[in-house]
């Protein structure tokens, strides 16, 4: 199994954690990112960017994922896409999308946008804070048991 990083939003306290995942458990992680990042070198750590443009890092992940990979986005819509591939998908908060969850996801989410177009203030994303950083590791962790008892 291989895990796909949706990075450009990823924030650092993830990626550090998906950094010594990568070595600890010896899977592949892959950066995805329209920006240039700085990684430490390992056989377990790849970094893609992709030209800017919208969605451009997404397409890249579902063209190259395989079906049960997971995904770490932020990003419900290829959140769905990748559910649909058969992939798992996990958020930096350490939610995991699922088929249960998805739909009320993307609706809670085209609900917001219809309202921040119409003109309401609806505040950003709440501040990271150290609680999902220990959610987002423990899910992390979990779906990995999860894949090593599956193997």
């Amino acid at each position: 199994m291989q895990i796909w990083v949706d990075a450009d939003a990823t924030p650092v306290p993830v990626k550090e954690i998906l950094l010594r995942t990568a070595n600890r458990a010896k899977v592949k992680v892959i950066f995805v990112a329209n920006q240039i990042l700085i990684l430490p070198v390992s056989k377990f750590i790849e970094v893609i960017r992709v030209p800017s443009g919208f969605d451009v890092a997404d397409n890249y992940i579902l063209e190259n994922m395989n079906s049960a990979e997971l995904v770490i986005t932020s990003d419900i819509p290829l959140a769905s896409e990748v559910l649909l591939k058969g992939g798992m998908a996990l958020n930096p908060r350490g939610e995991q999308y699922t088929e249960e969850n998805i739909n009320q996801k993307l609706n809670m989410r085209d609900f917001m946008e219809t309202m921040r177009f119409s003109g309401v203030r609806t505040g950003g994303p709440k501040q990271f804070t150290k609680i999902e950083v220990r959610a987002f590791a423990n899910a992390l962790d979990r779906l990995l048991a999860q894949r090593r008892k599956s193997d």
